[in-house]
This record gives C-alpha cells, structure tokens and sequence, in this order.
C-alpha cells in the first residue's frame, strides 16, 4: 500500500467484517514531538488472545477467500521502517484497536494519503455505521462525526445525494483547514 490512508481503509472494512456499528479513526501530526500516530477503533467483535498473537502473521487470516492476510503485517512494517511501532488491543465481543506511529520526519514515513477520499468511501458503502474522524495537527484539532450529518438529514439516508454532499463538503473543510496549518508552519 502506497500511503496510509489507504491502510486505515483495509483495516476499517475489517471493522466492518467484525459487525462493528461504530468507527473511529484518530490522526495526530505532532511535529514537536516528531510523531505521526492514526489510531482505528471499534465495538465489533473483537479478538481473542490467541487470534491477537497470530493477527501480525501474513500467512494468518480469518477471512474465507484468501489464504492470507496482509493489512496489519504492512502496516506494522511501515511503522517500523519509520523508527515507530503497531500496537493492537482487543477483547472479544467488545471491539478493537489499532494504534500506529512513525517518526514524523522520517524519510520513510509513508504519506498519509487522501483520508478525506477514504472516509468517502466508508461513508458511502457503509451509511449505515457512524464514523468519527478526529485528525489532530500540532496545536489544531478536527471533527467529523456522521452522527451529526445524520441529524441534519432527518429521514434521508447518508450515502443520498445530499448526504454524501454533506459528507464532502465537511471533509473539504477540514482537508482545506489542514493545509492552512501546514502553510502558516513554514
């Protein structure tokens, strides 16, 4: 995978296959701290130990149509390439969650991509579960939540026409907001 919007969006459908209902996805750029960390969290089925210790192993998958499983094994590799490191946390019946984090300015951090692209298309194959992207940037932090665009459709479903416009629109905003905050750093 090229960039690592679009590792959030493998392990996001992995949300999905575990029945989860809610999503959250965490960004934080902290060049201070020379920190890049995204963190995915879910109230899906969650995992047992032993399928803890194995999940890193990309010959090990639980899914039916292939003989591995390759998200989590790359994106634990990325990390380390970036002086970072994957953490996962899971109980079973109660979700997941997978943490990531790279040196910022490492020359081999992977580019963290189009999230706004990647929430896009979670929202729109999956209308039916909340995702929260909070995307903090050094001192500035950024919200969405589909909960509240829900709100404001009423009866209309989120992937209508004029919720995904709704969608676009918020993650325009924020996608705009966080190049201004690059701009004014340099």
């Amino acid at each position: 995978m090229e960039d690592l919007s679009l590792h959030i969006l493998d392990i996001a459908e992995n949300s999905v296959a575990a029945e989860a209902d809610e999503i959250e996805i965490k960004i934080v750029e902290d060049e201070k701290k020379d920190l890049l960390a995204l963190e995915i969290i879910d109230n899906g089925l969650g995992m047992d130990k032993q399928t803890i210790r194995k999940v890193l192993d990309p010959f090990f998958t639980t899914k039916t149509t292939r003989r591995f499983g390759l998200g989590l094994p790359l994106l634990s590799e990325a990390a380390k390439s970036a002086n970072g490191n994957l953490s996962i946390k899971s109980k079973k019946g109660k979700g997941t969650r997978i943490k990531a984090e790279f040196q910022y300015s490492h020359i081999d951090r992977k580019p963290l991509g189009d999230l706004g692209q990647t929430i896009i298309t979670l929202v729109m194959g999956n209308p039916e579960i909340d995702i929260i992207y909070v995307h903090r940037k050094n001192s500035r932090k950024y919200y969405f939540d589909t909960r509240e665009i829900r709100n404001k459709l009423k009866d209309k479903p989120l992937n209508s026409p004029q919720g995904m416009r709704i969608v676009r629109e918020d993650l325009r905003q924020i996608q705009n907001k966080l190049k201004e905050t690059s701009r004014r750093k340099k």
